[in-house]
C-alpha cells in the first residue's frame, strides 16, 4: 500500500515538474518586452483617458508615441504643444506644431426661433430620441437638447441652457476632445479653429432641407441662398446639400458674410460690437 502511495506521490510530482518546464519555455517563447520609455511618456501625458488623440487612453497614445518614427498625426489636444514637447524631447524627436481648436454647436434653434411641435415623453438621452423621432420642432437636423454632449465631456467646459435649450461651450474651458461630438448623434458639434480671443464666425446651422421649408422649422435656418459665397473675399465658403459651410482655416473674420446673410444663421462671437453709424444730418431747406 505504501509503495503505490509512493509511486503515486513521484508521478504527481513529475508531471507537476514538467508542466513547470513546458510553461516556462511557453512563457520564455510568447513574452512581451515593454519599451521602458511608454512609462516614462506617460507620466507627462495628462492622464484623463479622453481619446481625444484617437487612442483608447493615454498609454495607449505613449505607446504609439514610442514606437512611431515621426509625431506627423499624433497629438494630445488636452496637454496641447506643452505636452507634446515633453515627450519629443524624452523620445529624442520632433514636435510638430499644431493649431489648437475648440468646439461650437452649429445649431441656434432656441424655442424663440423654432416653436415647438411635439413633446418627447422618452428616455433622456439624445441616440435613443434621435433613434425614435425627428425632435420637438418642425427641424429634423437640429439638437434634441437631452445633453448627451454635456455628459461626455470631462472637463466641465459644456452645459445646457435652460432658456435656449441648447448646449453652452465654455471656451476657456474646452480642451478640443472631440467627446461631445461623438457623443452627439446628429452631428451639429463641430471642432474648429481656435482663433485669437477666441474669436469665431460660422453658420449655426445643419439643416439640408431647400429654403422654404428650413425657413418654416427655424427662422434662423440657412436657406441655401448662397449669398455668403458671392460675398467672400477669401472662398472660405462653400455650398454643399444647401447647406453652407465655412472653412475656420480659410475665414479670415472679415464678417462680410455676417451682414449679408438675410436669416442671420451665421453667428459671430468673440468680437467688439460695432458702433452704429451717426445719422447724416438733413440738409437745411432752402427757400
Amino acid at each position: 500500500m505504501s509503495s503505490i502511495v509512493l509511486l503515486t506521490i513521484i508521478m504527481l510530482s513529475a508531471l507537476g515538474l514538467l508542466s513547470a518546464v513546458i510553461l516556462y519555455f511557453v512563457a520564455q517563447k510568447f513574452k512581451v518586452v515593454e519599451d521602458p520609455r511608454i512609462d516614462i511618456v506617460t507620466e507627462v501625458l495628462p492622464g484623463v483617458n479622453c481619446g481625444g488623440c484617437g487612442y483608447t487612453g493615454c498609454r495607449a497614445f505613449a505607446e504609439a508615441l514610442v514606437k512611431s518614427t515621426s509625431f506627423e498625426g499624433l497629438n494630445c489636444p488636452v496637454g496641447g504643444a506643452d505636452t507634446m514637447g515633453k515627450a519629443a524631447a524624452i523620445l529624442g524627436r520632433q514636435a510638430l506644431a499644431v493649431e489648437p481648436k475648440v468646439a461650437v454647436v452649429r445649431c441656434n434653434g432656441s424655442p424663440a426661433n423654432a416653436a415647438r411641435t411635439s413633446f418627447y415623453d422618452g428616455a433622456v438621452n439624445c441616440r435613443v430620441a434621435h433613434s425614435l423621432y425627428g425632435g420637438t420642432t418642425g427641424c429634423q437636423y437640429g439638437c434634441l437638447g437631452c445633453g448627451d454632449c454635456v455628459v461626455a465631456c470631462k472637463f466641465d467646459a459644456m452645459y445646457m441652457d435652460p432658456v435656449t435649450e441648447l448646449p453652452v461651450i465654455l471656451d476657456d474651458k474646452c480642451v478640443a476632445c472631440g467627446a461631445c461630438v461623438k457623443a452627439c448623434p446628429r452631428n451639429i458639434i463641430e471642432l474648429r479653429k481656435r482663433n485669437k480671443k477666441d474669436r469665431k464666425i460660422f453658420v449655426s446651422c445643419v439643416n439640408k432641407d431647400k429654403g422654404g421649408p428650413a425657413r418654416k422649422a427655424c427662422k434662423v435656418a440657412c436657406i441655401g441662398c448662397g449669398k455668403c459665397v458671392k460675398v467672400c473675399p477669401y472662398d472660405a465658403i462653400t455650398m454643399v446639400d444647401k447647406l453652407a459651410f465655412i472653412d475656420s482655416y480659410k475665414c479670415k473674420l472679415c464678417r462680410k458674410c455676417v451682414t449679408e446673410c438675410p436669416t442671420a444663421a451665421i453667428l459671430e462671437i468673440g468680437f467688439p460690437i460695432k458702433e452704429a453709424k451717426p445719422a447724416e444730418p438733413a440738409e437745411a431747406e432752402t427757400n
